[in-house]
């Protein structure tokens, strides 16, 4: 207790010298800015793992196998073998192709895909589906040559639900230079999943994917959606030596890894940064502790004299350091959290102001930056602050210890 009152007292004093409380208030705010800004990054690169595993791995398949050669014509028999693995939840058959729409002088290069009829009710869809509304759904497998577009994609060809386009598909036979197939499909709906995915892919019913592709029966393609992601790989090839056919194996993390790479990559320079940023902050309470012991030596010397043992005045130098860090930390988490919160709003209001786009819908996998919070990266940044900021005061705490009473009284007259 009486290490905690002389630790305000000091402080106090200190606040009314120019120098300190400059080198004080210095140290404050830089444990509050990057408290601050850490907190928001952190919680900025969570949002992006989290617009990775919720949005992008709803539509990029977890798992993919095609045929060495020809397609899957008995594509239910390969399915329940994989079904028998506890790690697979679903199972669903694919056309893809490389494709060509044209609308009048425009060309644009597509992902065509050919889904199956969801089975489950509306409310229980998952996958692309989650992003195509019923009606659409419902038109797209009612009507024959139809097709849904990418809302980035469609505005990019200046179609909307209801126009027509022309789709070339490349022939594949075995004579060269073949002329690709032209086909006249309907829009019929429109998804809006946000990023570079609505400008690339288009997705039609299997039976018009059969047609385009030239494929009489059978699927090209079988597609797992797996219950941890992060075992995609493992999962992958455990399935695909069971396989009765000899199988091209794929799987997100070769396709699509490099942006969880990237993201992870981004989090640890960030715990870097983090402890880089606390230490600068607490260089602060350093000095201001030394210059305080030299300040106070005389009254350090007469505590002594007094009978005041090391350990309460290493104590009450400790309370002083950490009395910044708390204020620090307590704003800076506070700043911080809002920050978090808030920062998707806080963009959007900046590209609207500034008139421009700060996530390129055309380049990345979302339009906006996303944020989630964590309690664990506001805990994580905390503790670093404070203990960076009790480490701070060990050194001025102890040279405040190896004060000569004589010698400080003396100098002191």
């Amino acid at each position: 207790m009486l290490s905690w009152i002389l630790a305000r007292r000091f402080r106090g004093q200190s606040k009314q010298t120019g120098f300190l409380s400059f080198i004080s208030a210095s140290s404050t705010l830089g444990i509050v800015l990057g408290c601050a800004v850490l907190i928001t990054a952190l919680s900025m690169m969570n949002g992006f793992q989290s617009a990775l595993q919720d949005q992008l791995l709803r539509v990029v398949p977890h798992v993919e196998y095609q045929r060495v050669e020809g397609e899957f014509d008995d594509w239910q028999a390969i399915a329940d073998i994989i079904s028998r693995d506890p790690e697979v939840l679903e199972v669903t058959p694919v056309i893809q192709q490389t494709a060509m729409v044209q609308v009048g002088n425009t060309f644009k290069g597509v992902v065509l895909q050919g889904i199956a009829e969801p089975r489950s009710t509306p409310d229980k869809l998952s996958g692309v589906y989650d992003f195509i509304s019923p009606q659409a759904l419902s038109s797209l497998y009612a009507t024959p040559s139809s097709v849904v577009l990418g809302r980035g994609l469609a505005e990019d060809l200046g179609v909307e639900v209801g126009d027509a386009l022309t789709m070339l598909v490349a022939q594949h036979q075995e004579q060269a230079f073949q002329a690709p197939k032209r086909h006249r499909l309907t829009v019929v709906g429109l998804f809006e999943f946000g990023g570079e995915i609505d400008h690339q892919n288009a997705y039609t019913s299997l039976e018009t994917a059969r047609t385009l592709a030239s494929i009489p029966s059978g699927v090209s393609g079988i597609r797992l959606r797996v219950a941890n992601v992060f075992n995609a790989d493992q999962v992958a090839q455990r399935v695909g030596n069971q396989l009765p056919v000899l199988v091209y194996v794929s799987h997100w993390m070769r396709t699509h890894g490099h942006l969880y790479r990237d993201i992870e990559l981004v989090r640890t320079v960030i715990y870097l940064v983090l402890v880089l940023v606390m230490a600068v902050a607490c260089f602060n309470i350093v000095s201001t502790l030394v210059l305080t012991v030299t300040k106070k030596q005389s009254q350090i010397a007469m505590l002594k004299t007094m009978g005041l043992r090391d350990s309460k005045i290493i104590l009450t130098f400790v309370w002083q350091g950490l009395q910044n860090g708390l204020v620090g930390v307590f704003w800076g988490a506070l700043l911080g959290i809002g920050l978090a919160w808030s920062l998707p709003d806080i963009m959007a209001v900046l590209e609207s102001v500034f008139a421009m786009k700060i996530l390129d819908d055309d380049v990345y996998f979302v339009s906006r930056i996303p944020s989630e919070l964590q309690l664990k990266d506001v805990a994580l940044v905390t503790g670093v602050a404070l203990l960076m900021s009790l480490l701070a005061t060990l050194y001025p705490a102890w040279r405040a210890t190896r004060v000569q009473p004589a010698r400080a009284l003396h100098s002191s007259h």
